[in-house]
C-alpha cells in the first residue's frame, strides 16, 4: 500500500508577489506523518500556522487566499499544486509575507526545486479518499461546472470559454499526474489588457509584469490609454494597433492559458485534505467554483469518515480460506475469515460472506437473525492476528491472543446475505509480541462496526 510522503529537505524560493509587489521568501519544509498541509507566516511576531484546508479560503477574486482573522496568506496555489501533483502529503511552508511569490507565473519553479531535494517516504499509509459515485457542483449564474467521477486514477479534464479571439474555446487534460511536471507545471498564469486597469485600480498586480503572467491584448484602446497602462506597470510602450500575446516569452503551448486553469485545479483540489482517486471534468472552471467543489468534497469526507476499501471479488486474494487454516488454529464454527484482498506492512483488508447456515443464527435470534457484536470483533481481530503474524518467521507455529479491547461502536446490524469487509491497522509496531491495532467493518460503504484491540502472540508449545 501506498505511504504517505514529504520532503527529504528544505528549499526556498524568492520574487516578489504579484499583488502586493513586496520581495518575499517562500520556504519548503519536510513535515511530520498526517501533518497536511500548513502555511506559517514568520514575519509575524507570534509566527501563526494556518492549516491549507479548503475552509480556510477567505477570499478568490484572483488566486487562492487563506485565512484566520487578520492573518492572510495568498497566491499559494502554484505552489500547493506542486506538492499534490508530485505527491507531497505533508509539508510546512514558511512566508515572510502575506502571498508567495510569483515567480514567473507557473508552478515549474517549485517542481524544480521538490525533485532536487528529493521525496521521503514515510511509514503512515497514504489515505486516499476514492471517488465511488458522481459528485457535482454547479454555478448557474457563470456556467462553472465540476463534476468528479470513479476512476482508478487521478485525472482532471479542463474545459474553458473565454471572451476573446485568441483563446475563445480551449480544453486540457492530465491522465496521470506523473505528466504533471513537464505538461502542466510549466504553464503560466495570464491576464487580458481590459482587466489591468480595474486590478490596479483594486490595488492588486503591483508586482505584475510581462516575465510573470501571459498578457493578452484582444481588444484595440487608444495609443494613449495603453501607454498609460504601460508607465502603470513599468513595462515599454508598444503599439496599440497590433493585437495579441505581448508578453515577453512566447506561448508553450497553444493551449496554455487552459493548461494553467487546470494547473489551479490541482491546487484547489489539494486544500481537500486528502489525495484523490477520480476523475475531474471542469467547466468554465475558476477558484470561487474550485472552492465551493472542495468545500463539498471535505463534507463528503467527513460523512464518510472512515471509507470503506475497494472490494472486487473477481480478483485473485492474497489469502485464500486454505491459506487461512494454515497460520490461524481457529475452525468451524469459529473461524471468520475467508480470505485475505489486501496486505501491507501495517494494514490487512480481509472477507467474510454471511450465510443464514451460520450456526450462531439458530439461537441469535430465530425470528430475526443478527451476527453477535462479539463475533464481529472477533472477526476483526482475526483479521489482525493475519496481520501480525505476517510478522514472524514460521507464523504456523503461533498464536494470537486478546489482552484488551476498547472503543467498541456497533452502527448497524449484520445479517444473513452480508459480505463484511475488514480493514485493520497497527497502531504501533509490534514489541515484545505485543500488538495494537484499529479494526473497522464494513458491509458496502457502511461502516458496521470498529474497535481498537491489543493482542499478544505466543509461540505454540
Amino acid at each position: 500500500m501506498a505511504k504517505q510522503n514529504t520532503l527529504k529537505g528544505s528549499f526556498s524560493l524568492c520574487g516578489k508577489g504579484l499583488h502586493t509587489g513586496l520581495s518575499l521568501t517562500v520556504t519548503f519544509n519536510p513535515a511530520p506523518e498526517n501533518t497536511g498541509y500548513k502555511i506559517q507566516r514568520i514575519d509575524l511576531d507570534e509566527q501563526p500556522v494556518i492549516d491549507a484546508v479548503a475552509e480556510k479560503v477567505i477570499d478568490t477574486q484572483r488566486g487562492t487566499v487563506l485565512g484566520v482573522g487578520d492573518v492572510r496568506v495568498s497566491t499559494v496555489e502554484h505552489g500547493l499544486s506542486a506538492l499534490y501533483a508530485l505527491g507531497i502529503d505533508n509539508c510546512l511552508i514558511q512566508v515572510n509575507g502575506p502571498e508567495f511569490p510569483i515567480l514567473d507565473g507557473s508552478a515549474a519553479m517549485y517542481v524544480e526545486k521538490i525533485q532536487q531535494v528529493g521525496i521521503e517516504e514515510q511509514n503512515a499509509p497514504k489515505d486516499y479518499y476514492i471517488i465511488k459515485k458522481k459528485i457535482e457542483v454547479k454555478d448557474e449564474e457563470s456556467g462553472s461546472c465540476i463534476t468528479i467521477l470513479p476512476d482508478e486514477n487521478f485525472s482532471i479534464t479542463a474545459m474553458c470559454s473565454f471572451e476573446s479571439k485568441f483563446i475563445n474555446s480551449q480544453f486540457a487534460t492530465i491522465e496521470n499526474v506523473d505528466e504533471f511536471a513537464k505538461e502542466i507545471a510549466p504553464a503560466r498564469t495570464f491576464v487580458f489588457v481590459r482587466d489591468i486597469e480595474p486590478l490596479i485600480n483594486a490595488n492588486l498586480i503591483k508586482g505584475g509584469d510581462m516575465d510573470n503572467a501571459i498578457v493578452i491584448y484582444e481588444r484595440e484602446t487608444t495609443q494613449e490609454r495603453l501607454d498609460k497602462l504601460a508607465d502603470l506597470l513599468n513595462v515599454p510602450h508598444r503599439d496599440a494597433t497590433k493585437l495579441g500575446y505581448i508578453q515577453n516569452k512566447p506561448l508553450v503551448w497553444e493551449n496554455e492559458c487552459t493548461r494553467h486553469k487546470l494547473l489551479d485545479i490541482i491546487g484547489d483540489m489539494a486544500l481537500i485534505g486528502k489525495p484523490i482517486k477520480g476523475r475531474i471534468i471542469a467547466t468554465r472552471p475558476g477558484h470561487s467554483i474550485n472552492n465551493k467543489f472542495a468545500r463539498l468534497m471535505r463534507r463528503e469526507i467527513r460523512k464518510h469518515e472512515v471509507q470503506a476499501p475497494v472490494y472486487d471479488p473477481n480478483e485473485t486474494p492474497i489469502m485464500d480460506n486454505i491459506r487461512i487454516r494454515e497460520l490461524l488454529p481457529h475452525r468451524y464454527p469459529m473461524q471468520l475469515v475467508d480470505k485475505v484482498i489486501a496486505l501491507g506492512a501495517t494494514n490487512i483488508i480481509g472477507v467474510k460472506n454471511i450465510t443464514s447456515n451460520e450456526p450462531f443464527f439458530v439461537g441469535h435470534f430465530p425470528q430475526e437473525p443478527v451476527m453477535p457484536g462479539v463475533l464481529q470483533i472477533e472477526a476483526m481481530a482475526q483479521c489482525g492476528g493475519l496481520l501480525v503474524l505476517n510478522t514472524v518467521d514460521e507464523p504456523e507455529r503461533w498464536s494470537t491472543y486478546f489482552m484488551r479491547i476498547d472503543d467498541v461502536k456497533f452502527r448497524q446490524k449484520v445479517v444473513p446475505g452480508d459480505t463484511l469487509v475488514f480493514k485493520v491497522e497497527l497502531l504501533a509496531p509490534v514489541r515484545h509480541g505485543i500488538s495494537s491495532m484499529k479494526g473497522y467493518m464494513f458491509v458496502g460503504d457502511q461502516l458496521v462496526s470498529e474497535a481498537t484491540f491489543t493482542a499478544q502472540i505466543v509461540k505454540n508449545k
